[in-house]
């Protein structure tokens, strides 16, 4: 009898089940087992080219804060900004002459690799600066975070590189901030690594539709132009520890990321602005094949790029570094709008 019970039971309980279930996919229940997890973005996602090209970069008051040195033919500014929240410092010069209707043109000077310990605002570009403020243009130079006056960089570092572009960014769409700087005459100037960063924003504004219209025209000083990562290891033997540090925060980097999606090498194609490239033969840190390859591609693409060679210079240009600079200036002034 008791077995009768027991089948009766399961009988019941059975044909509850079958209800339940039947009434389930009738309001759309899902009671599927789902090994699906939501997608979480990572801390360097946002500096990957595709997303930056997207971003809108709201801008910020660029403020001048005091002077730093006054020439005859200029006046030189350490100024601030804020960017993603954290203050970067750099200098501005303000040439003394009397400044357009519409404002003196702009270069945005990007240094290449100082050591932290001996950097001072303004080096790096201080010389070339000061000979293009002396012709007519403001020139504004970021120290970038970790420099000068800027709140303290990324502690980790590749994710310091990385922010380096957002930092240009950030500033071009603040410089309407400025007094007496035309808008729309702005070029870019690079020296090595400075040379990268400002192949990057290039892409990026190149191919951005909160850019459009914009053309950076843009002097580039023996850039270094490998792909990353092999641009910052290229350099490490000259580490302390020869690179060992910076290696395991790299792997730890590719293990979560696609480092190609930070390269320059893959995003030629979205240049859109005109650019002069110097090299020098005698460069003991970026080689002339490099410069030469970076040529050669962009052509290829048929970027519009004009290339000087120079036998015997060294990574500053020189001797021949007065030679540069007239260059270009000449190439300023061709690409000057009215």
């Amino acid at each position: 009898m008791q077995r009768w019970w027991g089948l009766i039971f399961f009988l019941i309980l059975g044909a509850g089940s079958f209800w339940w279930w039947q009434n389930s996919l009738r309001e759309g229940i899902d009671f599927s087992v789902s090994n699906k997890q939501e997608k979480v973005d990572k801390p360097y996602d946002r500096y990957q080219f595709e997303r930056l090209k997207n971003q809108k970069f709201e801008s910020t008051e660029i403020i001048l804060e005091r002077i730093l040195a006054e020439t005859d033919a200029y006046t030189a500014w350490l100024f601030t900004v804020k960017v993603e929240g954290k203050k970067t410092s750099g200098q501005i010069n303000y040439p003394k002459s009397e400044p357009p209707s519409q404002g003196f043109p702009m270069v945005m000077m990007l240094r290449g690799y100082i050591d932290q310990e001996v950097y001072t605002t303004g080096l790096g570009t201080k010389n070339s600066a000061g000979y293009y403020a002396a012709n007519g243009m403001v020139t504004i130079a970021p120290d970038f975070l970790g420099y000068g006056e800027s709140d303290p960089e990324d502690s980790n570092s590749i994710g310091a590189r990385l922010a380096k572009p957002v930092t240009v960014l950030t500033l071009l769409v603040s410089l309407a901030t400025l007094d007496n700087v035309d808008t729309d005459n702005v070029f870019l100037w690079g020296h090595s690594n400075g040379g990268q960063v400002a192949l990057s924003v290039l892409e990026i504004i190149g191919e951005s539709v909160y850019f459009e219209g914009w053309q950076l025209p843009a002097t580039l000083w023996a850039p270094v132009s490998k792909p990353f990562p092999y641009s910052i290891l290229y350099y490490t033997d000259g580490f302390d520890d020869y690179g060992k540090a910076l290696r395991k925060v790299l792997a730890e980097f590719e293990e979560n990321y696609d480092v190609d999606n930070y390269s320059i090498h893959g995003y030629y194609e979205w240049i859109d602005s005109p650019l002069l490239i110097h090299q020098g033969t005698a460069d003991e840190a970026v080689s002339v094949a490099w410069t030469e390859e970076l040529v050669t591609r962009l052509e290829k693409l048929n970027k519009e790029v004009e290339y000087f060679r120079y036998k015997g210079a060294d990574h500053d240009l020189q001797p021949v570094w007065e030679t540069v600079v007239s260059r270009d200036m000449v190439f300023f002034r061709k690409h000057l709008k009215d």
